[in-house]
Formats: C-alpha cells, sequence, structure tokens
C-alpha cells in the first residue's frame, strides 16, 4: 500500500461498524414475517426460526449449506477487516454442522473516495482466511458504494442427519460458548480513539470450524453463532425456536481483556442497545443491573458458538430449563 492508503482509518468511512450495522432484531423480523417458506422435505432449515444457514437435502446422503454475510469496516486496517468479514461469514456454515467448500466475495467500495489498493488488502485478507479453512474463494460481485463493505456468500456441504439447528434444545441440556463476548465495546472503541486491540483481532480471526466438529462429536444438536444480536439476542432466539427458557450463570461468561473498561468509558454502540431493548420483554434480569446487561447484549462480530451441549475446552455459561414465563433468566 502507499503511506496515504496506510493512514487512512476505514471505521471512519461507514455509518456503523461489523456485525452492530445490521438492521435491529424485531425490525428485520417484522420484514421477513411473510415471506418465510417453512423447511420441510428437501428444504431441511430455512427462514423459520432464523437459522444460520439454509440447509438443502441432495442426492448421496448429504446436504447442501448457503449463506451470505458482509459488513462495513469494524477495523481500519483492510488486511484485518477482509480476514474478519471472512471468518465471519464462514461461520454460518460451521454454526449448522457444515464445512465450507466454496465462497465468492461480495464487495461495495468507495472507488472515487478511497484507494483502489486497499481493496485488494481487504480481498487479500479474505482469500488467506479462505485457505486456512480449506475453502476455495472464487471471484464474486462489487459495487460502486457510498459506504465500504465486504464480506462473502459461502456454500458448504453437511449430514443432513447431523446438523446443529437453532430450535434443538432441551430442557436440562447446559449452555456452552467458544469465544467470550467484548468485542463489540472494543470495536466501538477503536473506532472512536484508533485504538487497537490485538485481543479482539484474534477473536474475530478464529475460525468456528474446531468448535463445530467438537460440537457434533460431543453428540450436540443445537447451536447458533453469536454475531450482531449479542448473546442475549441468539441465546433468545434459540430458547424461542426450541420452546425452553434459557438461564445464564452471568458469573461465568467469559470476556475480552480491556471489555469492562470500554463500558465504562461509554462506547456501546447503537446496535447493542438496540439488542437489549428487544430482548429485555423477555428477560428476567434479576439482580443484574444495566452494564451487566449491556455487555451481555453487545453486538458481537465473528464471535463464537453457542452449543446447547458441553465441548471441551469451552466454558458452560448456564443451562436450558422447561418454558418459563421469561423465555432468558439471569442467575
Amino acid at each position: 500500500m502507499t503511506e496515504t492508503a496506510k493512514r487512512i482509518r476505514l471505521t471512519q468511512y461507514a455509518h456503523g461498524g461489523g456485525c452492530a450495522c445490521k438492521i435491529p432484531p424485531g425490525e428485520l423480523e417484522a420484514i421477513v414475517a411473510g415471506l418465510v417458506t417453512s423447511a420441510g422435505d428437501d428444504l431441511i432449515v430455512g427462514l423459520d426460526d432464523g437459522d444460520d444457514a439454509a440447509v438443502v437435502r441432495i442426492e448421496g446422503g448429504r446436504a447442501i449449506v448457503a449463506t451470505a454475510d458482509f459488513f462495513t469496516p469494524v477495523v481500519d486496517d483492510p488486511y484485518d477487516w477482509g480476514r474478519i468479514a471472512a471468518t465471519n461469514a464462514l461461520s454460518d456454515v460451521y454454526a449448522v454442522g457444515g464445512e465450507p467448500v466454496v465462497a465468492v466475495n461480495l464487495l461495495g467500495w468507495p472507488r472515487d473516495t478511497l484507494p483502489m489498493d486497499l481493496v485488494k488488502e481487504v480481498l487479500r485478507g479474505g482469500l488467506d482466511v479462505g485457505r486456512a479453512a480449506g475453502c476455495h474463494v472464487a471471484g464474486g460481485h462489487s459495487v460502486d458504494d457510498p459506504e465500504p463493505k465486504y464480506g462473502m456468500a459461502v456454500t458448504g456441504l453437511a449430514d443432513p442427519e447431523r446438523l446443529l439447528r437453532i430450535d434443538g434444545g432441551r430442557a436440562g441440556t447446559p449452555i456452552s460458548l467458544t469465544k467470550p463476548l467484548g468485542v463489540g465495546v472494543l470495536n466501538t472503541r477503536h473506532k472512536a480513539t484508533g485504538e487497537v486491540f490485538p485481543q479482539a483481532i484474534e477473536a474475530m480471526t478464529t475460525l468456528n470450524r474446531d468448535a463445530s466438529r467438537a460440537a457434533l462429536a460431543a453428540g450436540a444438536v443445537c447451536a447458533t453463532d453469536v454475531t450482531g444480536f449479542g448473546l442475549l439476542g441468539h441465546l433468545y432466539k434459540l430458547a424461542r425456536a426450541s420452546g425452553v427458557t434459557a438461564v445464564v450463570d452471568v458469573a461465568a461468561v467469559p470476556y475480552l481483556e480491556g471489555a469492562r473498561e470500554a463500558l465504562r468509558d461509554g462506547h456501546v454502540s447503537g446496535g447493542t442497545r438496540r439488542n437489549l431493548d428487544w430482548v429485555r420483554p423477555h428477560l428476567n434480569a434479576g439482580r443484574f443491573g444495566e452494564d451487566e446487561l449491556l455487555l451481555l447484549a453487545d453486538a458481537q462480530t465473528s464471535g463464537g458458538l453457542l452449543v446447547a451441549g458441553e465441548i471441551p475446552g469451552a466454558p458452560v455459561i448456564g443451562h436450558l430449563v422447561p418454558r418459563e414465563p421469561a423465555m432468558l433468566r439471569l442467575a
């Protein structure tokens, strides 16, 4: 890159960052409510409960997994942004128990505003993650866009009899979380101050491949990944789809270093606040205050898997119980 390009802060060219720029969950559900096609026959997993990817049965005892994900810059470094966006897109395949096979790039770029040599770094980051995952990256589509955006459409394969579904949770099952929370508040601080948080970048660029394989090996049938709707938002969707209540052991939830300090200093995204507003009517918060709730609702980018079951190396952060008046309860 040129010296000028190296000085550009990509996060300053977007109104939001990463998965925090998603359309709020309540609004999104209202939009797609009349467009849902029920799963069944060859379409094993559709839009009914908000699973992470679509799954279609094909011949030979296999299933195709399809998903797409893209977002505005979550960090200033273009190569890291490319890696994070690609890792996040692949995560949707892992979240349903699949293995990615091929991905195509999705790119929006303000070509009259930002140097084109930054684009090469973004795409290089995505390509490197694809290679690490054993997933082909083959072309894609680009548009001239006022805001930079990048992600991937990913196709994978899965065993239709061994899927991780959002509606598979059963009372009496523990809940495991495979990555610490706190990415959202650290990224918001990065956007505001330019501080770089290597621990957040490492978390966001860690593939969920091993966690997905471990969940399947342990016999898990229910999972989702934790991204823009935060832990509480994604756990609410899982509990609602599964007909259970999720009890969260707040003291057991892991956080990245610096997350609480970022919250203390006010680095909370609008997406996080919308997440909390969405789940609050379904939440029994008990003795926990607003700051703890905001961390639990923190809008993650390329977060870990939330698994109904125990897997090696992942902390158990709660359990599922029979449906109570509130679908989420903090303990």
